[in-house]
């Protein structure tokens, strides 16, 4: 087992947002988050990699067999788990440094990325005036560089165009060839057709995970229903 969610509720500025009663990922699942605008889907992957401001009031995270609520995100991350922002803030320093302290760190090579069409951005500030696909592009870039066992992404395929939708499906591939478990929260679930296996998905309504079943079972209701064929 990769992740385990015991009884967990989780609060952001003194407002419970999350109540999942039981929720787990076998080592190596790829495995799709659906729901409305709003419903935590975001929360829940910054809760799992221990972001502040996300407060645990009770519950446990299982990380291959390790309670890891308590620990730092630093620490999770050097267990092996990595996020992907939804809309990541810019920083001050440049993409290219970033990306070579991680190729040192985590002893990566530069040519794992080199599929998602960095060269226009390597040289500026990281998220400093990027559009959507190139900060969606960069940010999976970095998961890559840092060989996740788990890779939480929070809707990669939000606010980019076709040509950016392919390079970040590509990037997908390669963390399932290198049998990372991916937590993969989406809006409209398009990505999935570009995704080469995808094993579970659940859709998360107002802050609980009311439905986990095969992909194409879920996706097909919602196709079909929309969300509300997840609220009777």
């Amino acid at each position: 087992m990769s992740l385990k969610l015991e009884n967990l509720t989780v609060s952001v500025e003194d407002r419970r947002i999350l109540k999942i009663d039981g929720f787990q990922l076998e080592k190596g699942e790829i495995h799709l988050l659906f729901g409305p605008n709003g419903a935590g889907k975001s929360t829940l992957l910054r809760a799992i990699m221990g972001l502040p401001g996300y407060v645990i009031e009770s519950g446990r995270i299982i990380f291959e067999g390790v309670d890891i609520t308590s620990k730092k995100p630093y620490e999770r991350a050097s267990m092996g788990i990595a996020l992907s922002y939804q809309n990541p803030p810019p920083l001050q320093t440049k993409f290219n440094y970033i990306v070579k302290q991680m190729v040192k760190k985590y002893r990566s090579r530069m040519d794992s990325i080199a599929d998602l069409n960095l060269s226009n951005l390597i040289e500026r500030k990281l998220h400093d005036s990027f559009s959507g696909g190139e900060s969606k592009r960069a940010e999976l870039a970095m998961v890559l560089l840092q060989k996740p066992k788990l890779a939480l992404l929070d809707e990669p395929d939000s606010g980019v165009d076709m040509d950016s939708m392919e390079l970040i499906a590509n990037a997908i591939n390669q963390l399932i060839d290198m049998g990372s478990t991916i937590l993969m929260v989406t809006h409209t679930g398009f990505i999935a057709l570009k995704i080469k296996r995808i094993d579970r998905a659940s859709v998360m309504m107002d802050g609980k995970i009311v439905y986990t079943d095969k992909f194409d079972k879920v996706y097909n209701i919602i196709m079909r229903e929309g969300y509300k064929g997840f609220s009777r």
